[in-house]
């Protein structure tokens, strides 16, 4: 499909504060929306669209304020905060773009920016982390999802604009910002002072848990995630055979819509991944598998939470939808609206909601998330000490030895150490094994 205007994209994600605004810019798209076309044949029948009464109300409120404020404001600035705030009562996610955050909107798909690693979001006034990023500041000072920021540098985020907040708390890397969170469970609030980065976000990592067991971790959906999941395959069957694979979604704030689709193509054979609906007529769009299977149709977990969210919950959904995966973990953020850039000249544009997407079954994920197959809360495992005076057969005097021969006893350390460090990720490889074990019985002839 050809595209009609190069500077509409679709965006999927949430607010970052590395950049203000969605990780979710499709830059290497073949289809965007086009804005409406100021050619276009008015009919003369047709009621006007603008609400002149209204327009006259705000003209006066303009004279008003630019006349009778205690500080001058410029007529320019008085504008665009009009804009903005127009825009910022629509939903979450649209916002006015001025030249530097439209710039840096454009840097979203290369994994390199400035800032902390964390991505937020607004609620009641306050700012909601959506998740940290791997290896940036905030996962290293601790930050989790769901972290309620109420102050920066000493400043309260009530009543700052979400972009406000954001610019404030980005900056030249090593220069220093403070936090003050308020966490759950935790009634005092909490500070933390973190020094800015250049963020170096690695999309996709891989390695193996065990022999045949692949784990594969996406941190955010960039140009070119999907090509880097097709390599991470490969690495992994080169080690060997591939018994299931352990994908792991969790924090992920979402980034490109098409690097999504890719992702989701490498697993799924055949039938739609995604589509999206809208006003515009060109909002609605299909987008299909093309590719085989890359993996052979081996058994795959996929890990989210909630902080998992936009072009994940697309993959999370429609491998769920195909029945390609089990998905694992705790309802996922919920974020199923589409965003475009909009340009209202050439160093300046909005973001506006302009479609909601939905999963291969039709299943709108917005403010509801994906529902995972299992629920599996995030949790500290203690292992307890066996009794020591508990005894055994081999204990006893006189026993009879084992007509296999000697039996090594025991478990594997890995494993034990696995359940300590990530309960979630020990579940999902457990779970794997069991599907393999059923497989494999399944197979042996029946007497």
């Amino acid at each position: 499909m050809q595209t009609h205007n190069q500077s509409n994209r679709l965006h999927f994600g949430v607010q970052s504060i590395l950049l203000p605004f969605a990780m979710a810019m499709v830059m290497s798209m073949g289809q965007t929306f086009a804005s409406e076309s100021t050619d276009s044949v008015v009919d003369p029948n047709l009621p006007p669209r603008l609400p002149l009464n209204e327009l006259r109300v705000f003209a006066e409120a303009f004279d008003r304020v630019s006349s009778a404020y205690v500080e001058e404001i410029d007529d320019r600035t008085l504008l665009e905060n009009a804009i903005k705030g127009m825009l910022s009562q629509l939903d979450p996610h649209s916002a006015y773009l001025d030249r530097d955050s439209f710039s840096d909107l454009q840097e979203t798909t290369t994994g390199n920016y400035g800032g902390l690693g964390i991505e937020v979001g607004m609620e009641d006034g306050f700012i909601k982390v959506i998740s940290p990023m791997d290896d940036t500041p905030a996962a290293k000072a601790g930050i989790e999802s769901g972290d309620i920021i109420i102050e920066l540098n000493g400043k309260p985020v009530k009543g700052m604009n979400l972009t406000d907040a954001i610019e404030s708390m980005r900056g030249e890397a090593g220069s220093e910002v403070k936090l003050t969170i308020v966490r759950e469970g935790q009634p005092v609030p909490k500070d933390l002072v973190l020094i800015r980065e250049v963020i170096q976000v690695a999309s996709v990592r891989q390695r193996l848990l065990e022999d045949g067991y692949g784990y594969l971790r996406i941190a955010q959906f960039q140009s070119n995630t999907g090509t880097e999941v097709e390599k991470a395959i490969e690495k992994l069957t080169e080690e060997g055979r591939l018994l299931g694979l352990i994908m792991d979604l969790r924090n992920n704030p979402g980034g490109v819509l098409q690097s999504a689709v890719e992702v989701s193509d490498v697993f799924v054979s055949e039938g739609l991944i995604v589509y999206t609906t809208g006003r515009l007529s060109n909002a609605d769009l299909r987008f299909n598998a093309t590719t085989p299977d890359a993996t052979n149709g081996v058994p795959i977990v996929v890990l989210v939470n909630e902080g998992t969210a936009s072009a994940s919950e697309i993959v999370a959904g429609a491998l769920q939808d195909h029945d390609r995966a089990i998905i694992m973990g705790t309802n996922t953020f919920g974020k199923g609206s589409v965003q475009t850039i909009l340009p209202l000249n050439n160093e300046k544009a909005i973001k506006l909601t302009t479609a909601l997407y939905f999963t291969p079954n039709g299943r709108s994920i917005q403010a509801e998330g994906i529902v995972p197959d299992i629920l599996v809360e995030r949790s500290r495992v203690t292992k307890l000490k066996s009794n020591p005076w508990r005894v055994k057969e081999k204990d006893l005097p006189g026993h009879l030895a084992n007509a296999n021969g000697d039996t090594v006893e025991g478990e594997d350390p890995q494993n034990g150490e696995l359940a300590s460090q990530d309960y979630q990720l020990n579940e999902a490889l457990s779970l794997l094994k069991g599907l393999n074990i059923l497989a494999r019985k399944s197979k042996q002839p029946q007497g």
